[in-house]
């Protein structure tokens, strides 16, 4: 796997909604080699707390200008200092880390759930040839600003929400068999709570559609040295979700 450390500059920094930001910065290294579904690991160059990198989920990568996009929600210390970035400050990028999604699937449905939506929108703009379906879930209809983001690169955009403020009025799990029975859809992408990767995963079963997720979890080295993102698979070994994924076929993972 190739990757690259370099200090990337600050492009662009908004707000998206509530606490959610989006950060665009240039990384011509790492955007030339990135794949749908890899990572970067992230270190604020002017301070060492946190001393660790955070993983950040590649949300869209322009060759052309050689820039990469973030879209992440303050959880924590690390992601609330990343808001004080302004245009011009720099920070330390490695990546592309982890394994990204197969993308030679010729009717693709994308299933996403809160911000693991992010790393779904470059995946879409994969298939940019075929356009992709894809069925979004959030709590409510301010957490829902995605359409907007995939009007451009998706075919049909299905949406529900958990209180019914837009969209279908509950899961993504729910709406899932729907959509299957409508259409012919030769693969499953799926990225979000472990909980709706799960219900994604036995639909997918039991309509015979191939299905990757794409695991989220806690790393602190992001190269498969610490060995603290394992999960286990179904041949009773661990996976290193850093290394080994973040993106397996659901028939992999134990659930």
């Amino acid at each position: 796997m190739t990757k690259t450390c370099v200090t990337a500059q600050v492009m662009k920094h908004t707000v998206l909604a509530g606490d959610v930001w989006e950060l665009v910065v240039a990384a011509p290294e790492i955007a030339s080699i990135t794949r749908p579904g890899q990572f970067v690991h992230i270190r604020l160059t002017d301070t060492i707390d946190p001393l660790l990198r955070r993983p950040f989920s590649i949300a869209d990568c322009d060759t052309a200008k050689g820039t990469l996009t973030f879209i992440y929600r303050v959880v924590g210390r690390g992601t609330a200092l990343m808001t004080k970035l302004q245009p011009g400050d720099t920070i330390n990028c490695m990546g592309p880390l982890g394994n990204g999604f197969d993308v030679t699937a010729k009717r693709p449905l994308l299933v996403g759930g809160g911000m693991g939506l992010a790393p779904l929108l470059l995946l879409a703009r994969a298939f940019c040839s075929r356009p992709a379906t894809i069925l979004m879930g959030g709590r409510n209809e301010q957490e829902l600003f995605w359409p907007n983001l995939y009007a451009t690169v998706c075919q049909n955009i299905h949406i529900t929400s958990d209180d019914g403020s837009i969209g279908h009025h509950g899961f993504t799990v729910d709406l899932l068999p729907e959509l299957l029975k409508q259409d012919k859809f030769d693969a499953i992408y799926a990225c979000g709570p472990h909980v709706m990767l799960k219900g994604v995963a036995a639909v997918a079963a039991q309509y015979d559609v191939p299905c990757q997720v794409s695991l989220e979890d806690y790393m602190a080295c992001g190269v498969g040295a610490c060995l603290s993102c394992t999960c286990e698979n179904t041949s009773g070994k661990r996976h290193k979700v850093c290394t080994d994924g973040p993106v397996f076929w659901a028939q992999e993972v134990v659930w």
